[in-house]
């Protein structure tokens, strides 16, 4: 039987972003599980801001085919995305938004979305780590039919939630990263 993949998908491209240590810590979590995990950056996929005229006169861009096809590789798909104004950063929404537009001959628009299931966490410095930017992400992901684990991690004050290598030092936060990462392997396994 073919190895479990797993895609991680940080949703910041900012230098030292505490979601990008996040979807680190989460990556070696799944490499501990004997999981076959790749971290992927959206700014490999760069994408206008998504607008129905372009699309209708240009198409879908490539690199949302890119990222629609990167996704549809794996079983299962992490999103780590840093909250802006307690909701998604633009560059997390207008990628599902692009990516919920592409369809392969022999599929329906989205697809990609139903076949797999998707975990979500947040990091922050403040208390609600995300929180509220995960309940935004959990309704997208939901309306492009998703299937998305009632696991989840909101990592607040997480400023001081890294040693002086990047990993998670507090017992808590470890417990509630390897709880989400159980649950989106073994739903992933479900679904495989």
């Amino acid at each position: 039987m073919a190895a479990l993949k797993i895609l991680v998908i940080p949703g910041s491209l900012r230098a030292g972003s505490l979601n990008a240590k996040l979807a680190a810590a989460a990556v070696d979590e799944l490499v501990r599980a004997d999981v076959d995990v790749i971290r992927i950056s959206l700014g490999d996929y760069p994408l206008p801001i998504y607008d129905g005229d372009l699309e209708s006169g240009s198409g879908v861009p490539k690199h949302a085919v890119n990222l629609k096809r990167m996704i549809q590789a794996h079983h299962g798909v992490l999103i780590v995305t840093p909250e802006y104004n307690a909701s998604l950063p633009p560059l997390v929404k207008n990628a599902i938004d692009w990516v919920s537009r592409v369809q392969d001959n022999h599929e329906t628009r989205g697809q990609v979305f139903r076949e797999r299931p998707f975990a979500i966490a947040a990091a922050s410095g403040g208390k609600l780590g995300g929180a509220r930017c995960l309940q935004a992400l959990r309704l997208v992901l939901s309306a492009c039919r998703a299937t998305v684990i009632p696991n989840q991690l909101a990592l607040s004050f997480a400023n001081d939630a890294y040693d002086d290598m990047d990993r998670l030092q507090h017992p808590g936060d470890i417990d509630a990263l390897q709880a989400m990462v159980r649950q989106l392997i073994d739903v992933a396994q479900q679904m495989k």
